[in-house]
């Protein structure tokens, strides 16, 4: 597996050469550093930690610090990512060149948070006639038993919080990366709200 963590930019569109347009959004891509490796006989299983964004030291507690070896300076976030196809050593810098040859990825994040929301925002239902005199527009409706058990039963779709969850996109096809700008621009819409942090990985589907 291939994986690097990124930054989302926002979205956009692009034309192809013949002429069709297509909406993509902008992952702006840093090179990653490698704060460690595990292995198969000391740690059970292989894998790379990869970290971005520096810390200023004087910000950061001793416990937090000390995962960070000393050539590293400590990064706010940090993946681990299992079975990296890559060889590397801690302390290198990983960037855009790993997926030059990868046609679709799989971006991980967290949604944009809604609030609380009713079951016509949350579940798409239809709610009842917005007539005059119907008294049932946006409810949810029955959502129990009678008296036995006399209870609502495990998840049913109910009004409550929406998004803020973690969400995987999958396949998305990768329309143009941009060494330069360090940016890779991908077919479609991705989670989360502009500058949030993403996890950028080669889809496991395709």
């Amino acid at each position: 597996m291939k994986g690097l963590i990124a930054k989302k930019v926002g979205m956009t569109q692009v034309f192809d050469e013949n002429g069709n347009l297509t909406p993509v959004t902008v992952i702006h891509v840093e090179p990653n550093t490698v704060i460690a490796t595990k292995t198969q006989e000391k740690h059970g299983y292989d894998a790379v930690v990869l970290g971005l964004e520096d810390l200023k030291e004087s910000k950061v507690n001793k416990a937090y610090k000390g995962q960070f070896p000393e050539n590293v300076s400590p990064k706010r976030h940090l993946k681990e990512f299992r079975d990296f196809e890559k060889e590397v050593a801690v302390g290198d810098q990983i960037g855009l060149e790993l997926f030059e040859k990868t046609a679709f990825l799989d971006v991980t994040a967290t949604s944009k948070g809604k609030g609380f929301q009713g079951v016509m925002k949350r579940w798409g239902f239809h709610g009842g006639r917005a007539s005059h005199g119907s008294k049932f527009h946006r409810e949810a409706g029955g959502t129990g038993n009678c008296t036995t058990p006399g209870h609502s039963m495990k998840n049913i779709k109910m009004a409550g919080r929406m998004g803020s969850e973690r969400v995987t996109v999958q396949n998305l096809k990768v329309v143009k990366i941009d060494p330069e700008l360090k940016v890779v621009m991908v077919r479609g819409a991705v989670p989360g709200n502009k500058n949030c942090t993403l996890i950028i990985k080669s889809a496991v589907k395709k």
